[in-house]
């Protein structure tokens, strides 16, 4: 039931934010009592925290799975993140395109609603999403896929912040279409930049 509880707040800070989350939906929802919801977490405050911490561990796992995968190539990494964002999002929009789906994304747009721990929670995942593809981009380096001339640390920057503006990407322009392009259109820039080809066609040129 805690397990539930947890994953039900999740979706419901996802469509309605904090203030939307309350222990009576809760309780509706799974046919229990607040009390039972209480008896669990014991505060709101206290659930949110768990279950923001829970989000964006198993999220962060996710990306780091893919980055630090020393079998994967970049262009395969690039397409397993369009696959995180696109199980994501198909989830919430099955229905109606264009609703919210980053639990991320909605937690920036509220830390004034949060504690400081849910806070320190949500930043520290863009530490260690950049952290993880950095790893990724230093790998492709020395496989040759990328040019050791690539400035690693802008172009991590760059495919951070777009994983960061997905959830918002996606709410403007209400579909996942213009995500994906932004996506694949980042990496073939940085093909076309910095990789194996463009290398080869520096050092001989024709």
């Amino acid at each position: 039931m805690r397990d539930r509880i947890k994953q039900l707040a999740q979706e419901l800070l996802v469509k309605y934010g904090v203030r939307g989350c309350t222990f009576s939906d809760i309780a509706k929802v799974l046919s229990i009592t607040r009390a039972n919801v209480h008896y669990h977490f014991g505060s709101k405050s206290a659930l949110i925290d768990e279950a923001v911490a829970s989000y964006i561990s198993m999220t962060t796992d996710r990306f780091r799975s893919v980055w630090v995968n020393e079998s994967k190539l970049l262009e395969e990494k690039v397409h397993a993140t369009i696959a995180i964002n696109r199980s994501r999002y198909d989830y919430f929009n099955s229905t109606t395109s264009g609703q919210s789906w980053s639990l991320i994304t909605r937690m920036r747009g509220e830390e004034d609603a949060l504690s400081a721990k849910s806070v320190a929670v949500v930043h520290q995942f863009t530490v260690d999403l950049y952290s993880s593809i950095m790893a990724g981009m230093e790998q492709a380096v020395r496989r040759g896929e990328l040019s050791a001339e690539a400035p690693l640390p802008d172009v991590v920057t760059q495919l951070v912040n777009i994983i960061n503006c997905a959830g918002l990407t996606t709410m403007d322009t209400r579909s996942f279409e213009r995500l994906e392009a932004i996506y694949r259109g980042f990496l073939r820039m940085l093909l076309a930049a910095y990789g194996s080809e463009a290398e080869r066609f520096r050092s001989h040129p024709t």
